[in-house]
């Protein structure tokens, strides 16, 4: 990876931290670079999440995934290091990250990528 986009990331306080709720946002217009072929991908990023005591403010989460407009990355790697920024800077009580690409050569791919607060991936 190029560079570190969690930078851009901005949040601010959940006045509602006390009931849970789930934040769903769609970006339909996503776009990056088969790190392969050089080609565009395009597709719609779907996250959802519980927020705790932040919450991605909407702006700043545009600019982030702009940045990948012209990044080289595989798709398996690009849902999961979206997650593990959002994850790191939110630090919600669950999180979903789905990427559903466009087809290409007759062929579609969606990842999903799940946190869990109580949940450990160590393996």
């Amino acid at each position: 990876m190029s560079t570190n986009f969690r930078e851009i990331l901005e949040t601010f306080e959940n006045q509602y931290a006390h009931r849970p709720y789930e934040i769903e946002i769609i970006c339909p217009e996503f776009t990056s670079v088969c790190p392969r072929t050089g080609q565009p991908d395009f597709g719609t990023i779907t996250l959802r999440y519980v927020p705790r005591q932040k919450c991605v403010e909407l702006k700043s989460l545009k600019f982030y995934l702009q940045k990948y407009r012209n990044e080289g990355i595989f798709y398996e790697h690009l849902t999961n290091r979206i997650l593990d920024d959002l994850v790191a800077v939110l630090a919600p009580e669950r999180m979903t990250v789905t990427a559903r690409f466009n087809p290409r050569g007759g062929i579609t791919t969606t990842v999903t990528a799940e946190y869990s607060a109580g949940y450990s991936a160590e393996r």
